[in-house]
Parts: C-alpha cells; structure tokens; sequence
C-alpha cells in the first residue's frame, strides 16, 4: 500500500454513492491497465465498506474458479463464510434439520447448498437467500463480493460450464429480490467487454469505472506528500518530482518503483559518505525494463515482436491505433515481409489473448500494459547501437 493515495477521490466518492443504494441497481467494476493501482483502490474500498456496516468478502480471482459452475459456487460460499462464521444461527433459521451448525460458518453453508434440489445455480440461490435471512435479523448492511483479477473468470461452451454466466445470473435474481449482495470486480480492460458478451444485460448491471494515470499535479502529491507527512530527511527537488513524472507518466505503479529505487540509492550514498544529486534516471528505467517489462516481452514471438515495434512508432501507441494505421505503417517501414489487414487482426487477437494489447470499445486496439511502446523504442535503440536487447 502506498504511504499516501493520491489523485483517486472522484472514485471514492462513486462507491459511497453505491453503497448507499436502498436496491441494489448498480455494482461496480475497477478496470485499467496494469501499474494503475487498481488492486490498491480495492483494498482502501474496504474499511469504508466495513464502516457503513457492510461485510466483505472476496480474494483474488483465479482461473481455477473459471474451470467449472461448481467450483465457482464454493469459491463464493468459501469466501462468504469467512466473514459470516461468527453469525449465529437458530434451528428456526434453519427450517432444515439436514442443516447443520449453529453459525453460519461454510458447513453450514456447503450444507445448505448440497441440500438444495436443482442445478448449481438454484443450489447458490438458495444458500445466499438463507445467508442474508439470517444476516438481516444482526443488522448487518449487506454483503460486497469484491473479486480482483477478474478478467481470468470465462466461461466454457465446449465443456457446458458456464461459470461467468452464472454469477452474473446469480447476483442479477437476488438483487432482483431486494438482497443487497453487492459485486465488485477489477480487472485489465478486457474485463468488461467479457462481462457483456456472457450477458448483455451486464451492460445495465455495472457501473465500470475506468482507471486513467495521475496527472502531473498528483504524481508530485504522490511522491511528496508521504516526505511531508513523515518528517523524511531526504527531500526530491523540483527538478527530480520533473523527472519522475516524466518517467512515470502518472502510473502509481511506477511512481512508487521510481521512488523506492531513489531511496534505496539515497540511502547508500549516505552510509558512504556521499551525497546524491541526481537521480539516476538510466540505471532505474534499466531495471524497470528488466523487472516489469522484460517478462511480458518474452511471451511474444519473433513476428509478433515485430508487429509490436510497428505499433510503439506510431504517434498514439500509447493511447489507442486502428490495424489501418498499423498496416499503413508496416507498408511504410519497408520491412521484409509487411502485415495485411488479416494477419495484423489475427496477431492482435493472440496478443490480447497473451495480455500485450486489447480492443476497446470505440473499436480499436491499444497497448494493455502501460509504456510499453517506450520500452521497445529503447529495445530497438539497443539493437541498433549493436547491443544484444538489454533484458
């Protein structure tokens, strides 16, 4: 977590908007690029959850929650009595004497679950409705399911398991009867158009905020704020906050990696003897290259490397590119073997199946990690000097 949150109130502020819904009608999806603090937003989401009398409850979403229905239904019963264990529960409550346990803690829950007749979703349904009977009789608010990553749930057509599908259905039927289990996903910019194409009522259902980078205003409250509030000894001059900004462009992400190596070196220099005056801006980016950047650039092939060096020299490589902007500068390079519109499409598809680019919803395509086309802008200069690639 970073010392000081900076440049995210506006988004704050939206979910104690949401939090505040008699009827849940809107939940709410956290969606950028990696290094945009998303999963840190999350976590400052809670305690003001937990303030307002909610309960939370959620994890990271991992692709085996994805693999079937079921193993979806017990990742959320899982995590739901977690928080609900210490609730106690009467044989009244119950009205099943297949039911077991005295709190709603997960046998109690797994029971309720593997009791009820039906398909998984009718199963889910009913220990849901059976948790908040009783959550309602304590005065507790509601529940959030926050779920990060959320981007690795899909659903599977070849193997009829639909998991994705069904947790929209899911929380759509018992929002519908007034429960107030409120989902809230983060994930890479793929997230929601997935959403959508499992159920197109998805598009009503959330409220999608869209992360962008800090301005240059609240990168320097990021990286001085934190100085102020802890009496630091080292200060960053205004030419160096400059410099951070310049290399960061705003992503919280890099702010921090920026500002720990300058630390670390600080720190040295000082149990030298010396006295850092600068920032050493090439050995910092060369490790950023190497501990950020250089795993994600090994995923991709020979051809696929190359598409990517077409894509960071256009001018909006950092923004968005259409494939005919691509395709005309690929014609324009002379490479030895340029794209067509086809292959180029086809090669976009597997990158974004691989993380390295997304289609948004205007249609075009965009880079899916942050700075990227800088990186390989110095790949290239490194090749070019005669060097083998720095990472």
């Amino acid at each position: 977590m970073p010392p000081y949150l900076a440049g995210r109130e506006s988004e704050a502020k939206e979910f104690r908007r949401l939090l505040a819904q008699t009827t849940i009608l809107e939940n709410l999806v956290l969606t950028g690029l990696r290094g945009l603090g998303k999963t840190v937003l999350l976590e400052t989401f809670k305690p003001i959850a937990i303030q307002e009398g909610w309960l939370w409850a959620g994890t990271d979403l991992s692709e085996s929650m994805s693999i079937s229905e079921d193993n979806l239904a017990v990742r959320l019963l899982t995590d739901l009595s977690v928080v609900t264990s210490s609730v106690p529960v009467s044989s009244e409550q119950t009205g099943q004497a297949s039911v077991a346990g005295s709190s709603l803690d997960f046998a109690t829950l797994v029971s309720r679950y593997t009791a009820t007749p039906g398909l998984v979703a009718d199963k889910l349904k009913n220990a849901l409705e059976f948790v908040w009977s009783v959550l309602q009789t304590h005065g507790k608010r509601g529940v959030i399911f926050a779920y990060d990553e959320a981007q690795n749930l899909s659903d599977h057509a070849a193997r009829d398991q639909f998991p994705l599908s069904l947790l929209l259905d899911i929380f759509q039927s018992i929002q519908r009867k007034n429960i107030p289990f409120m989902l809230v996903l983060t994930g890479l910019p793929t997230l929601f158009p997935k959403l959508v194409e499992a159920r197109t009522f998805a598009e009503r259902m959330f409220r999608v905020i869209f992360l962008d980078p800090l301005n240059q205003k609240e990168t320097s409250e990021a990286v001085l704020k934190p100085i102020k509030s802890q009496n630091c000894p080292v200060q960053f001059a205004p030419e160096s906050v400059q410099t951070i900004w310049e290399i960061t462009r705003g992503y919280p992400y890099f702010v921090q990696y920026v500002c720990r190596e300058a630390y670390d070196v600080w720190v040295q220099e000082t149990e030298s003897g010396q006295s850092m005056s600068r920032i050493p801006v090439p050995e910092i980016v060369g490790k950023l290259d190497s501990d950020f950047f250089a795993g994600r650039w090994a995923r991709a092939t020979d051809r696929q490397r190359e598409l990517m060096s077409v894509i960071a020299s256009l001018p909006s490589c950092e923004s968005e590119f259409t494939v005919q902007e691509l395709v005309e500068s690929s014609a324009n390079r002379t490479l030895p073997k340029p794209f067509s519109s086809s292959h180029a499409n086809q090669m976009l598809s597997a990158l974004t199946e691989a993380g390295l680019t997304y289609k948004n919803r205007h249609g075009k395509y965009s880079f899916a990690v942050p700075l990227l086309g800088g990186f390989i802008r110095r790949q290239k200069a490194y090749l070019d000097r005669g060097f083998s690639q720095s990472v």
